[in-house]
């Protein structure tokens, strides 16, 4: 039987919560909170308890409990969406090959017990390079390949273990940890988060420490299953997250962490990559991003080596992305002021294109 409540505001975050697949044992201290409140609204104050309890079950309630994509291991798609994606790497591409085999071959036997706790303490893939080379592409296509919803969380700008964990729901103003936030925004308890520059999460070697401690919780099969962020205050299952790792280097991860990490590391792009992506990936994107079709905009083939290396070696292809975005913009200023129906880059007027510093 519904409990009476004196004013209508709090029936509805009764029935909010009663329709959500929200755990039951969690869903009794909320209805107990709830009947707390409206005592206290019948003694005429409960104004600063219902923003905090209506906003905890606003959290609550829109965390996907039980919602899954039916994910794909299909090694043969896979191959083809890495190739698509990426020119190049190919020993990297191997390596993703090899680790996703394995998740096939041990998800297959799932119902061997020690197949199963294999495939539960599987390692994270780490993707450790220069910055432009393709490390959060590839987390993106793995997704993809696996028909896995994606979230980037960029671990250099948290400067605190209470942006992993949240803060305590009493403290005004407080929320979830990114985690649980990342698990709201997308939906689904099985997504592939990448936890991007996981080397840069503090340069305080006490906070690096406690962030280390935290991030092995969450990476860790036998301690991810019952994750508690200080928000939400119950148990949460992220067995079902597959996390990617992004790093510069892995010299400030701690031992304990780098166990639990399988490392690959992405070697630059050389020069004849680099002109490949360019030509083939880069520039169709740009074309069609700044409104030119590929009848208005033309590069004569001695241009590329110019354009690889205008301003010094780039072991990513950030710079060179950048240097493309420019020539293509200004080519459809030539276009839309000057009416000229096609512009030719070439390696004398190549140079008035590029972007000035």
């Amino acid at each position: 039987m519904q409990q009476k409540y004196l004013f209508k505001e709090l029936e509805e975050l009764e029935n909010r919560i009663k329709i959500s697949e929200t755990p039951s044992d969690l869903k009794e201290r909320i209805y107990s909170m709830l009947q707390r409140l409206n005592r206290m609204a019948q003694m005429g104050n409960y104004s600063q308890d219902y923003e905090y309890i209506s906003t905890y079950i606003d959290w609550v309630s829109n965390i996907p409990w039980t919602a899954k994509t039916e994910e794909t291991l299909d090694i043969k798609k896979t191959k083809e969406i890495l190739d698509s994606n990426h020119h190049g790497l190919e020993a990297v591409k191997e390596r993703v090959l090899e680790y996703l085999s394995t998740r096939v071959l041990l998800k297959q036997k799932s119902d061997i017990p020690e197949y199963n706790e294999a495939f539960r303490k599987s390692p994270i893939l780490c993707l450790v390079g220069l910055q432009g080379i393709g490390k959060t592409t590839m987390a993106k296509s793995i997704a993809e390949a696996l028909n896995r919803k994606f979230m980037r969380i960029s671990m250099g700008a948290i400067g605190s273990t209470l942006e992993i964990r949240g803060k305590n729901k009493a403290i005004p103003g407080s929320e979830p940890g990114q985690i649980i936030k990342t698990l709201i925004r997308i939906k689904t308890m099985n997504p592939v988060i990448l936890l991007d520059e996981l080397d840069k999460v503090s340069g305080e070697s006490g906070l690096r420490a406690d962030m280390m401690a935290v991030l092995l919780e969450i990476l860790d099969p036998e301690q991810n299953t019952s994750f508690r962020d200080h928000y939400i205050d119950y148990p949460i299952d992220l067995s079902s997250i597959l996390f990617i790792a992004s790093a510069n280097n892995t010299g400030t991860f701690s031992a304990a962490l780098m166990d639990r990490l399988e490392i690959i590391r992405m070697p630059s792009y050389t020069d004849e990559e680099k002109k490949v992506i360019a030509r083939d990936f880069l520039l169709p994107e740009l074309i069609v991003s700044n409104g030119l079709t590929e009848s208005q905009i033309e590069f004569d083939s001695d241009v590329w080596d110019n354009l690889i290396r205008p301003l010094g070696f780039d072991s990513g292809i950030r710079s060179l992305k950048k240097n493309l975005d420019s020539i293509t913009r200004k080519v459809a200023r030539e276009i839309v002021m000057d009416k000229k129906e096609k512009v030719i880059i070439n390696s004398s007027n190549f140079k008035s294109y590029l972007p000035t510093y």
